[in-house]
């Protein structure tokens, strides 16, 4: 750390007068290096199209275009974990930047060119945020595919809703199933609309409103594989809003699983029994061996609380003077592996759900008690009497109120004529079959048959739709991997033609 200008610094010999302090190497250049095997292949490809677009804009030599490629194209080969970067140097770009001089000389300074090296990190971290991006994509997907076998299966499995953890009215399980999956359609939409943001690229910007060197940034899209340039060259640089949307939607897919994990462990205990956790799931007791816990999804609500404390220490280190750095130093690697993070939360959410056995005999036998029909008699007060819906709910809530204080289960006409006359001044006539039809929850749910609702073939046509958008999901996910896996062998093919000339 004695030297005076540590290599990688081209230039610094006017302004720098002393190699970094130790505290500044621990304390920030190690933050930054330590990224490197994150951005490491994205650099390499980033270096590859800029030389590429400097022989083509014929501002750099044949000769020294094809020893500069041809030195890139060896260090590509090698893994991150082997190359040699050292956070004495700053960040991983300076590390390659020193790398290239001790092997080609002067020859290696043509490759700052127009370009700085945040340039080159935007480009790199783009590439692996993409990436990263179609995996936490799949992973949902997963869970949304996970979500519709099983409420397909279930659509007409009875039981009792629930709010506030209180039966609420009869239902279906595939309904209760169906809406986790309306969630994870919406967060397909996310991480698509992420990803079409990091699929800008920053290649060719300058320093931060273009270049003087005539650069072509749609050319330069095309080689590194991204749909096309930043609109405005400082925006594509340095915004960071993007980094929130990618990180809120990683978050938002696994607060969904953390949710449905919630529940599920409820329901798993003993006191509900409506569901099981496959073993390879659980976790057995030391002490206890009578024990069977659902640990799976105990890492799922670790996982997902995580997610929201990074959520929100992205979103606080946004709040900057634009164009700096301090709302980058930590981004790439906290983005990174927020993403990672949630993609294995989703992923083990998926696997909970698709091994999961579902008791319909447990769940139909609680669906018809606590009186969860009893919305459903007051509304049949109102569509056979013209009884307004608060007098009927009243009426209603009389006769449940009786039948509680005498530690009965059910109504009888009786109990609803006479709760009738107390509140209303009058008997209200309901035959036993009315009665029937009002409170049998087979019979509840099949009446639910509105657009969304809980009645099995409602229920089905949602997870037909489910399906579809699964399906979609999986095409537009493969169509961006093949794009960029295609961008990627085109650019190295080209670069290594006009490296052996």
């Amino acid at each position: 750390m004695s030297r005076l200008v540590p290599d990688g610094y081209l230039g610094a010999e006017a302004r720098i007068t002393s190699g970094p302090a130790p505290e500044l190497v621990e304390a920030g250049y190690a933050l930054e290096t330590a990224d490197a095997p994150l951005l490491h292949h994205g650099l390499g490809l980033a270096d590859l199209a800029h030389v590429l677009e400097l022989h083509e804009a014929e501002i750099i030599p044949t000769a020294d275009a094809r020893v500069l490629l041809a030195a890139l194209l060896e260090l590509l080969e090698i893994p991150a974990e082997d190359f040699p970067y050292d956070p004495l140097y700053g960040d991983a770009y300076n590390s390659r930047e020193r790398e290239l001089e001790r092997r080609l000389g002067s020859v290696a300074g043509w490759l700052h060119t127009g370009r700085t090296r945040r340039e080159a990190g935007r480009i790199a971290f783009r590439l692996a945020l993409r990436d990263r991006l179609l995996e936490l994509h799949e992973a949902v997907g997963r869970f949304l595919g996970a979500v519709t076998t099983q409420a397909t299966e279930h659509a007409g499995s009875i039981w009792a809703d629930t709010t506030y953890l209180q039966p609420a009215q009869p239902s279906t399980f595939g309904h209760y199933l169906g809406g986790f999956g309306e969630e994870a359609v919406r967060h397909l939409d996310r991480l698509e609309q992420a990803y079409r943001w990091a699929d800008r690229s920053p290649a060719g910007v300058g320093g931060v409103g273009g270049s003087r060197v005539p650069m072509d940034r749609e050319r330069l899209a095309g080689l590194l594989g991204f749909e096309s340039a930043g609109a405005h060259t400082r925006d594509v640089m340095w915004a960071v809003d993007g980094l929130a949307d990618a990180v809120v939607a990683a978050t938002q897919a696994a607060t969904t699983v953390d949710r449905l994990a919630e529940d599920l462990e409820i329901f798993a205990s003993p006191g509900f029994g409506y569901v099981t956790l496959d073993s390879s799931l659980c976790r057995a007791s030391v002490l206890m061996p009578q024990k069977r816990n659902p640990y799976a999804l105990a890492v799922i609500r670790a996982g997902a609380g995580t997610l929201v404390g990074r959520a929100t220490g992205l979103l606080v280190t946004q709040r900057t003077p634009s164009a700096r750095t301090d709302n980058w130093l930590h981004a790439y690697g906290e983005v990174a592996g927020a993403l990672d993070l949630s993609r294995r939360v989703v992923a083990l959410g998926a696997e909970v759900t698709r091994t999961l056995t579902i008791d319909r005999d447990t769940l139909a036998a609680a669906a018809g008690s606590h009186f969860t029909g009893a919305a459903d008699l007051a509304e049949e007060l109102v569509l056979r009497h013209a009884l307004d819906y608060r007098s009927a709910y009243r009426v209603v809530g009389r006769a449940v109120a009786t039948a509680v204080d005498t530690a009965r289960t059910t109504l009888t006409p009786e109990d609803l004529a006479r709760a009738a006359t107390e509140v209303l001044g009058h008997p209200l006539a309901l035959t036993p079959e009315n009665l029937r039809a009002a409170l049998d929850p087979a019979l509840v749910v099949a009446g639910r048959t509105v657009l969304g609702g809980s009645a099995p073939d409602r229920v089905r046509d949602h997870c037909r739709s489910l399906a579809h958008r699964q399906t979609e999901s999986t095409a537009w996910r493969q169509t961006r991997r093949q794009t960029a896996q295609a961008s990627e062998a085109d650019l190295i093919t080209t670069a290594r033609a006009l490296a052996t000339g």
